[in-house]
């Protein structure tokens, strides 16, 4: 005999393959595209979508109704609450189209610096916007009868745009934060 022993058990298990070694050649979930953004480009992606969202659903809300038309005319405090979130919806649809070219394109469709500045500019004038929009149609929806169809579509219209006048608020900070990081460093 050799002295070699070998277990009764060891014929009937699978044999299984070595570990591999790594390789810097190798393909990693760590290293695709979305994972290696910064979180901060990933909050202000889902920011501009929420906005979208938002502003879409107060503009939304205003002319649903079919007696809504007729109701915009009579409240022209409710025409610039649409139009404000008219205004939004495209801001936020720009910045959405933007930030997915910049995470598909590596920053091709704007300079870094440039898109800072104009995306705190205007997150600041889009928040002042809505929420002066929201303000000026409180008092029309004071005087309209509490309950009616037009009654709830101008207060979900209102509350949709302060929600995004929140959410303008966030992308501002982070579009400062962007922006204060540029040039302090």
């Amino acid at each position: 005999m050799s002295g070699v022993t070998v277990s009764p058990v060891a014929g009937y298990l699978p044999a299984q393959p070595p570990l591999p070694t790594p390789s810097p050649f190798s393909f990693s979930v760590a290293s695709t595209r979305w994972s290696s953004r910064p979180p901060v480009q990933t909050a202000c992606l889902l920011l501009r979508f929420l906005a979208l969202l938002f502003s879409f659903g107060s503009a939304f809300a205003l002319v649903a109704l079919p007696s809504t038309n007729s109701k915009l005319k009579k409240y022209p405090e409710l025409l610039y609450c649409f139009t404000a979130n008219i205004l939004s919806v495209i801001y936020a649809a720009y910045q959405i189209f933007k930030n997915i070219c910049d995470i598909a394109h590596r920053g091709i469709c704007i300079s870094d610096k440039a898109s800072d500045y104009i995306s705190f500019f205007f997150d600041q004038l889009a928040g002042y916007v809505l929420v002066s929009a929201s303000s000026v149609a409180v008092p029309s929806i004071k005087q309209m009868e509490i309950g009616s169809s037009v009654w709830n579509a101008s207060v979900a219209s209102v509350c949709l745009s302060f929600a995004s006048f929140i959410v303008y608020v966030l992308a501002a900070f982070l579009s400062g934060y962007k922006l204060c990081k540029r040039i302090m460093w």
